[in-house]
């Protein structure tokens, strides 16, 4: 989920986004208490960084402004953003720029395996944005990613959050071939709203996504995202974890949508942490055997201890 954190100008933000000027401006609600963030700062939050830049390699805790950048990158914990910075969708929630990619870098897959080496990551997260240009919307590329990784650092687990590969026949049979730990694809919110937030994607496309990967690797665990503040009502949201518990998934997160400028898609509310709870419970008892929800929860945030737990619940309900 591509979320702004507070640490630049909105017109600053919204320069990066011109193909979203045709839309309304929309005033900026002012975050909750429980919402904010402190600044990233460090000897560690410079150390992560300076890894991250001498390979050329972007992450999504940057591009899409995440709030949590300066707790992750302070543990050495950082997404990384394969495929380029530029996305090839203009969804009306995401910070990431939107535009014509360059080219594949074919060396991309080795430098993410040193990066991963050299913070000495016990569990990664591998994102992308939407290659929609390519034959396979990248599929093979996060293969070789993943490959990469597991020669270089043989005992690091690898997660992958995969774009919907809309279109394009047997990409998701390639990326699950190289066996990632966890397939993570975020249905981000629900169908209603698909056509506003998420004009490019198809929201039955994303489920049978999710349903294929636990098909083809039936041990694998699979994982996906939701925002809420954008509109959704309570029974809408319990219909899409009905959905994804149909489509065998193992993990659901759950977090809060801020909005980046005034050119994205406007808050609607602030859902309380006592309403994240709740929603917690309520997943719970629906059968996921791990679920994450808070305001600040995000698709990577906490994603090595939250797999450890996942892995503990799958021997825990074995055992039953």
């Amino acid at each position: 989920m591509a979320i702004v954190f507070d640490q630049d100008s909105n017109d600053l933000r919204a320069a990066r986004h011109p193909e979203k000027a045709h839309r309304p401006d929309t005033p900026i609600q002012r975050k909750p208490e429980w919402i904010r963030v402190k600044a990233p700062v460090g000897r560690e939050f410079a150390a992560t960084k300076e890894i991250v830049r001498a390979r050329g390699l972007h992450t999504v805790c940057e591009e899409a402004g995440c709030p949590n950048i300066g707790e992750c990158w302070t543990h050495r914990h950082a997404t990384m953003m394969i495929m380029g910075d530029t996305c090839t969708r203009a969804c009306a929630f995401c910070n990431v720029k939107t535009g014509l990619p360059d080219a594949l870098d074919t060396g991309e897959p080795a430098r993410v395996a040193q990066a991963v080496a050299k913070l000495g990551l016990k569990h990664v997260v591998i994102t992308s944005v939407d290659r929609d240009d390519l034959a396979d919307g990248g599929a093979e590329h996060f293969a070789q990613t993943i490959r990469a990784i597991r020669d270089l650092s043989p005992g690091t687990t690898v997660e992958v959050l995969t774009p919907d590969f809309l279109r394009k026949p047997g990409s998701i049979e390639v990326v699950m071939e190289a066996r990632p730990d966890v397939f993570n694809h975020n249905l981000e919110t629900v169908p209603r709203l698909y056509l506003t937030v998420r004009p490019g994607a198809r929201y039955f496309t994303s489920l049978r996504l999710l349903e294929r990967a636990k098909e083809l690797v039936p041990n694998g665990f699979t994982k996906s995202g939701l925002m809420v503040g954008l509109g959704e009502s309570r029974e809408e949201i319990m219909q899409v974890m009905d959905d994804l518990r149909a489509a065998g998934v193992d993990f659901l997160t759950i977090g809060q949508y801020l909005q980046p400028t005034r050119k994205h898609a406007a808050l609607d509310r602030f859902w309380t942490p006592d309403e994240f709870k709740g929603l917690e419970q309520i997943a719970r008892a629906k059968g996921f055997q791990m679920v994450s929800a808070s305001p600040l929860t995000r698709s990577s945030y906490h994603a090595d201890s939250d797999f450890a737990a996942l892995k503990a619940a799958r021997v825990a309900h074995l055992a039953k």
